[in-house]
């Protein structure tokens, strides 16, 4: 007798044997609008509590897919989770032109949670889910009610539509960091528009046009409402950080920066590209300026990290070191269309410790397995030609070092919202060069 959806569920959301479980959807068929689940950013909230905020789909299989902002809190470091509330977004899917997505947090010191996301309007770039105006909401009560949303001005950039009709295509996926002025600062994708991009029709997704910009929040800590954000932006426009796509040099596809600070402040950046390989840039001036990025590699002279078209974040553990997510493999450039997107199955760690005096800043250990998919759907089964399903693991995830405990939380095949401990245990036997 086959297995009922619970029983399915309460299985496949250990399949990463995580450590805690924040959310679990009612049904993966998307008859209850809430099986596709990702962007799961965990944050500290004001209060000492953990927040998280996540991108949720209206998603009923073979109708697709309307983006809403789901909030939960946790008091007891992670081992329960509030039930879900919708913060931002349809609250159900009949008006699919008010779609919000990628939304990200910001504490103000007083403790106001704001949460600014991208909001779509029915008109769509090269993917509707990219395709929005900023927008954000905030909280005063640590999140149990929220204010109304307003728009927060984005400059008109040259990469997008001319006749300014296409709203921008662009996503923040981590959490914002401070930077050194008391401000907030964060990188963001920002796809180029059709009339502006190389190329003007594409084989596939992996191939659209892509740069790597930064913004920066100036005045979250005065409490403004959202509309009055001062929000400055870096490596903007024909200073963005490209990278060449493994085809057509003169095409680039450099996308979802992730960002740690090293020991001498300076900006240490990572971001997936269509090279096969994870490329890197660093700011000496607190992320205004940044040079054109290079492959990160294990170490100076080294070997190149592999990694197929999936982010590829970095984050520092409470001991100062650092970890870097990724899947350690090139993805299919044989396919055709190319697939160089995956597999995003297992997850790799690779341990990264500061060099002082080196050419690239970080140097990072071999990789070291930390979970698997097994190559199955949410449901348990295999993905294949004729049923594919969503195999991702470790992806657009968040992390948290509180009290010592380092916590990778990530939507498991972008259904279930978990947590796994990285361990000193886990990383015992990873050793990263010295330099000779």
């Amino acid at each position: 007798m086959p297995d009922d959806i619970q029983t399915i569920i309460n299985r496949e959301v250990m399949r990463s044997q995580p450590d805690y479980i924040c959310y679990k959807p009612r049904s993966l068929d998307g008859s209850t609008y809430d099986s596709h689940n990702e962007h799961f950013l965990v944050f500290d909230g004001p209060d000492g509590s953990l927040m998280a905020i996540w991108t949720q789909a209206w998603a009923e299989r073979g109708k697709g897919n309307i983006n809403h902002i789901m909030f939960s809190r946790s008091t007891d470091e992670g081992v329960t989770w509030s039930e879900a509330k919708l913060i931002a977004g349809p609250k159900d899917p009949s008006d699919p032109t008010q779609m919000a997505s990628w939304a990200f947090p910001m504490v103000s010191k007083s403790g106001r949670i704001y949460v600014v996301y991208n909001q779509h309007h029915g008109i769509a770039g090269w993917v509707k889910f990219h395709t929005g105006t900023m927008s954000g909401i905030y909280s005063d009560d640590n999140g149990q009610t929220w204010s109304a949303p307003q728009d927060i001005p984005l400059p008109r950039s040259p990469y997008d539509d001319p006749e300014g009709v296409i709203p921008p295509e662009w996503i923040v996926w981590q959490t914002p960091l401070r930077d050194l002025q008391g401000g907030y600062f964060v990188g963001y994708s920002h796809w180029l528009n059709k009339a502006v991009a190389h190329y003007k029709q594409v084989e596939t997704w992996t191939q659209i046009e892509s740069v790597v910009e930064f913004m920066r929040f100036t005045n979250i800590d005065d409490n403004v409402p959202p509309r009055e954000l001062r929000v400055r932006f870096s490596a903007w426009g024909d200073r963005a950080l490209r990278v060449p796509y493994y085809r057509d040099p003169l095409l680039s596809v450099a996308q979802e920066p992730s960002l740690v600070r090293l020991p001498d402040k300076r900006l240490f950046c990572v971001m997936r590209t269509n090279s096969g390989m994870i490329w890197y840039s660093v700011s000496d001036d607190d992320g205004e300026t940044w040079p054109s990025p290079r492959p990160l590699l294990r170490r100076d002279y080294g070997q190149p990290i592999l990694q197929p078209v999936s982010c590829d974040p970095i984050y520092q553990l409470a001991d100062g070191r650092y970890v870097l997510i990724h899947h350690n493999n090139r993805g299919d450039i044989t396919a055709r269309p190319e697939a160089t997107y995956g597999p995003r199955y297992p997850a790799y760690v690779a341990l990264g410790e500061f060099r002082p005096g080196a050419d690239q800043p970080i140097w990072f250990s071999e990789s070291k397995e930390l979970m698997t998919s097994d190559g199955r759907g949410p449901d348990g089964e295999k993905s294949t030609p004729e049923r594919r399903q969503c195999t991702d693991i470790g992806v657009y995830s968040s992390f948290t070092a509180r009290g010592g405990n380092n916590v990778l939380w990530h939507p498991d095949r972008k259904c279930y919202l978990v947590g796994k401990k990285i361990t000193d245990e886990f990383l015992s036997d990873l050793v990263v060069p010295r330099r000779g």
